[in-house]
C-alpha cells in the first residue's frame, strides 16, 4: 500500500488518510494547523475575539467554490445495510459556519466523513474507496448548508447533532463530485 508522508503533523489516522487521499489524487490543498484555536473578532463593531475551532483543510476545486473541509472519522463495517454515523458537535457546525463567513463566497464549507472499514468494502457501497496504512477508507462529503438543513439533536450531554440516515443518503456525495464543480 502506498504510504506517503503527510505534510502536516496530524495525530489522528483519519486526518492522515484524508491528506493521503488528496495527495494521491493530485488535489491541491492547504492543511490547517489544528494545534490551537484561532481567535476571531470584529474590529469595526469592537466585538471581542472569541476562540474558533479550526477546520482541517482548504481544498482547491477544479470548478466552483473551493472547500473548507472538516474531516470526521467514523468506523464502519464496510457492509451494506448499516447506516453511516454522521454526528458532529454543535461547535463543529458553529465554527465551520463562522469560517465560511470569514473566507467568503468563493469557499464552500463541508464535512468529509472518512469511514474506516474492516475490509475492502463492496463497490456498490461507496464510490470513493482507498487504502492507506494497512487500512481501508471510504469518503463521503456533505456541504454544511445541506447538513444544517437536516440536522437534529443527537446528545444534549455531548452537544452533538446528526442527520437522519435517509437525509444523509440524499445529501452525501463523493468528495470528487464537490471538487469537480456543479453539473451543467
Amino acid at each position: 500500500m502506498l504510504h506517503s508522508p503527510p505534510v502536516a503533523n496530524r495525530r489522528f489516522h483519519y486526518d492522515r488518510a484524508f491528506e493521503h487521499y488528496l495527495r494521491a489524487n493530485a488535489i491541491p490543498y492547504v492543511a490547517v494547523d489544528e494545534a490551537k484555536r484561532a481567535l476571531t473578532g470584529d474590529r469595526q463593531s469592537k466585538v471581542l475575539p472569541t476562540k474558533l475551532k479550526s477546520f482541517d483543510f482548504v481544498v482547491y476545486a477544479e470548478k466552483g467554490p473551493n472547500l473548507l473541509v472538516d474531516v470526521k472519522g467514523r468506523k464502519h463495517t464496510g457492509t451494506a445495510g448499516r447506516s453511516f454515523q454522521n454526528w458532529v458537535t454543535r461547535d463543529d457546525v458553529t465554527s465551520l459556519t463562522k469560517w465560511s463567513e470569514i473566507f467568503g463566497k468563493d469557499f464552500e464549507p463541508a464535512f468529509a466523513f472518512l469511514f474506516w472499514c474492516d475490509a475492502q468494502p463492496p463497490d456498490a457501497l461507496f464510490h470513493e474507496v482507498f487504502a492507506y496504512g494497512e487500512r481501508w477508507y471510504a469518503v463521503l462529503a456533505v456541504k454544511l448548508s445541506d447538513y444544517t438543513t437536516h440536522m437534529r439533536d443527537r446528545s444534549a450531554k455531548w452537544d452533538t447533532v446528526s442527520i437522519p440516515a435517509r437525509a444523509f443518503d440524499r445529501v452525501s456525495v463523493p468528495l470528487g463530485e464537490l471538487l469537480a464543480g456543479p453539473r451543467v
